[in-house]
């Protein structure tokens, strides 16, 4: 009897992670798309500069607080009905953005603000669900091996759907027919994520209620509020939320410069990011050797000197290559920040508590920074024709847009400065390998770069 029931789990569990793995492919299509094109469509749609803000402010907004939410409710729903009902809906979020690039209505701006507020919040309120499922039915013995595999298939798809979106785009912007691109990309978006929720129905979920190990979300926020009191956790916090604020200030106007200021093709749009991802990528696996080498503070320190300077690089020329070379930097000090600050989370969190909440807790702390720095930056943007006349005579800008990043960079200077010499190096944890079961790479955007995500920790084999 006994081996008979463990057969029977281990053909579940091998048909749910060959299913995983399907679904891996299937959603990355629409985030390789929607994550780095919405800003371009919005801009194709002829959005104003505080809309651009909007874009950049409300789904972060909306996104933080279903993170939340989801993570509240997590013990009182079907696990994947509320995982399948959430990737369908934003399912239908694509597809009604595919819509817009069809018909394209007077106020179709409004219209992509409005389901890009639902895209993330759906997203958001998959994600905690979908990290305590994968958690529960993955065996530890097999976490490293299956997320780092995944892991792969997700960065594959992503970079070649976006990739091939770009060259896309460009071949119908040849013949003035952009918006055929961007519902065609949108439509693929959209089917790949409805293929993704028909492949998450299909896997197993042995205990749909209960959210096994960990605190529960109460707990683990009285554990939060408590840690506030600690100097450690309370000016990292505020430093990472200002940081992202910071960023959020410039992050939706890279596209406006690049697409409208500057002319690029969707093409040359497209390989700009991409020279930034891909330094990410390859600079991911030397950078987790440094932090664990000599320390995650030394890592955060050298990145916060670059991260400020970054903005203003784009100030000095309008050179294509040049820019590309500014990509290439901007991804190394992204990839850095990137992982020493996930890792300089880890270290800082409570022994005792539920390391997947107290993310949920964090991530949206940064969310509510992108949206008030979007919100900032999109006021900044509305107010560029008055700023830039009250400039001496022969300071006026040909882009006054990059008096956005000159903000951007300077408010980065002032957080950075503020922070390094608060900041201590922490006895570091023990913890698995990179991008096998804390770090998975999630997406990446234009503005933030890699966006890693983690999921369920477990111990290191000795």
């Amino acid at each position: 009897m006994k081996k008979t029931e463990t057969n029977r789990r281990n053909s579940w569990l091998r048909e749910t992670l060959t299913v995983s793995r399907r679904e891996a492919v299937a959603s990355s299509a629409m985030t390789g798309i929607c994550d780095n094109y919405l800003g371009a469509f919005a801009i194709y749609l002829r959005a104003s500069m505080p809309q651009m803000g909007l874009l950049a402010a409300l789904p972060q907004l909306a996104g933080a607080a279903f993170q939340l939410l989801s993570v509240w409710l997590c013990s009182h729903l079907n696990r994947r009905h509320a995982i399948v009902a959430g990737v369908a809906l934003q399912a239908t979020a694509v597809l009604g953005m595919a819509l817009v690039a069809l018909i394209r209505p007077e106020n179709s701006v409004a219209w992509l603000i409005g389901l890009a507020v639902v895209y993330h919040a759906c997203a958001n309120f998959v994600q905690p669900q979908w990290r305590s499922w994968m958690g529960s039915i993955v065996p530890a013995r097999r976490r490293g091996a299956f997320f780092a595999g995944r892991t792969r298939l997700t960065m594959i798809t992503s970079f070649t759907i976006f990739a091939c979106g770009g060259a896309l785009l460009g071949w119908f912007e040849h013949f003035e027919l952009a918006w055929v691109g961007f519902f065609l990309l949108l439509l693929v978006a959209a089917a790949g994520r409805g293929m993704s929720a028909r492949q998450l129905k299909l896997m197993h979920d042995p205990d749909q209620h209960h959210v096994p190990g960990g605190a529960s979300f109460i707990d683990t926020l009285e554990r939060v509020r408590e840690s506030f009191h600690h100097r450690a956790f309370r000016e990292y916090s505020l430093f990472f939320a200002a940081m992202q604020g910071a960023v959020g200030i410039s992050g939706p106007f890279f596209s406006v410069y690049m697409l409208n200021d500057l002319g690029y093709s969707y093409w040359q749009f497209t390989v700009n990011i991409g020279a930034s991802i891909l330094t990410q990528f390859f600079t991911l696996s030397t950078w987790g050797y440094i932090c664990d080498r000599w320390g995650n503070r030394l890592v955060m320190v050298i990145s916060c000197c670059i991260l400020p300077v970054l903005p203003s690089l784009w100030l000095f020329s309008d050179n294509y290559y040049y820019l590309l070379g500014v990509q290439v930097m901007s991804g190394l000090a992204w990839g850095g920040f990137t992982l020493s600050t996930s890792n300089y989370l880890y270290d800082l969190r409570p022994a005792r508590a539920d390391f997947a909440s107290y993310a949920a807790v964090q991530s949206s702390l940064s969310a509510i920074g992108v949206f008030f720095g979007a919100l900032l930056g999109g006021y900044l943007a509305s107010a560029l024709p008055g700023l830039v006349a009250q400039l001496p005579q022969g300071w006026q800008l040909q882009h006054p847009v990059v008096l956005i990043f000159a903000t951007s960079s300077a408010l980065r200077v002032g957080i950075a400065a503020w922070f390094i010499p608060r900041s201590v190096e922490l006895r570091v944890r023990q913890r698995p390998d990179l991008l096998q079961v804390v770090y998975r790479v999630a997406r990446f955007t234009p503005g933030a770069g890699v966006v890693l995500d983690w999921l369920t920790v477990t111990r290191k084999p000795r």
